[in-house]
């Protein structure tokens, strides 16, 4: 496929990256914001399409891209009158790069191979920095032609692209890597906490913990905000943090088991968003365990 027509539908901060980067491509785009207008405004001045509704967003695509929170968000693009399923063109490839329940994803890839289409999920690791400079991290899956035909594209957006089995196989996988991200993120944090409760200094529990094998780059990011005051090194919200790991448990629902593990971090993550935290990054968890322990 060379120089296909994309439409992207979700200009958030990784999708209006996503959408630039694209565009130095020189990818000819029909677009679709939301609420905030700014990735759809910079899109627009470069010589972007916008579209009225998702419907007429895959009429003019042969791929579609959809970059969203969540999978309901995803559904209310693709289904419907004016939704994706509505417009696509025959032979069209809808790609979801959001985190998504893969029983959502497949559901949508059903609807969309009745239609004509194929559906790939390709969600994404690294951050908008990695996406405007065509280095992010894809795990796609789906069918393989399919991800075969549309991998020039994806080799354009990222530096490492990953087909990893059928439809659903790139969402499930991400789960549980963010179930574990945020799983050690939450420890990192009730670790610092208790080290202060117990009058340790943060820089000496890091420097035992770091020597051996604890140390990760996740460590590193709570400990950024820990000792330095930087959450930016993890720049994702406990909102989304509380999300993935929620769907990662609605999974294994799904699957017929119970996570344990998950439990404590969908607990305290879910009680920092109830308390307002939500739009806090990550890191700043640290805080919400120190005021927990009287800190």
């Amino acid at each position: 496929m060379t120089q296909p027509k994309i439409g992207f539908i979700g200009l958030g901060l990784m999708g209006a990256a996503m959408v630039a980067r694209l565009q130095d491509k020189r990818y000819e785009l029909t677009v679709l914001g939301n609420r905030d207008r700014t990735g759809v405004e910079a899109a627009l001045a470069r010589g972007a399409t916008e579209a009225a509704n998702a419907a007429e967003v895959a009429a003019a695509s042969d791929i579609v891209m959809l970059c969203m929170g969540t999978s309901d968000h995803v559904e209310s693009r693709m289904l419907g009158d004016e939704g994706v399923i509505a417009g696509l063109k025959p032979g069209a490839v809808v790609i979801d790069f959001g985190t998504s329940l893969p029983g959502s994803t497949k559901m949508l890839g059903d609807k969309v191979a009745a239609a004509g289409g194929q559906m790939l999920d390709a969600p994404l690791g690294r951050t908008p920095t990695h996406g405007r400079e065509g280095l992010l991290n894809i795990m796609g899956s789906g069918d393989k032609a399919t991800f075969d035909k549309v991998k020039p594209v994806l080799d354009d957006l990222g530096e490492n692209v990953f087909h990893l089995g059928p439809l659903g196989t790139g969402h499930t996988i991400k789960l549980i890597n963010n179930f574990f991200a945020m799983t050690t993120a939450n420890a990192m944090s009730e670790a610092f906490a208790m080290a202060d409760k117990a009058g340790v200094p943060r820089q000496a529990l890091y420097d035992v913990m770091s020597a051996g094998p604890l140390k990760s780059g996740m460590m590193d990011f709570v400990t950024a905000y820990a000792i330095d005051g930087n959450a930016q090194n993890l720049a994702f919200s406990i909102q989304n943090a509380g999300k993935d790991v929620g769907y990662y448990r609605e999974m294994a629902k799904g699957l017929g088991v119970e996570s344990i593990m998950s439990a404590c971090a969908d607990k305290a993550l879910q009680t920092a968003i109830a308390e307002g935290k939500g739009d806090a990054l990550v890191p700043e968890m640290v805080d919400f365990y120190s005021a927990k322990f009287g800190g």
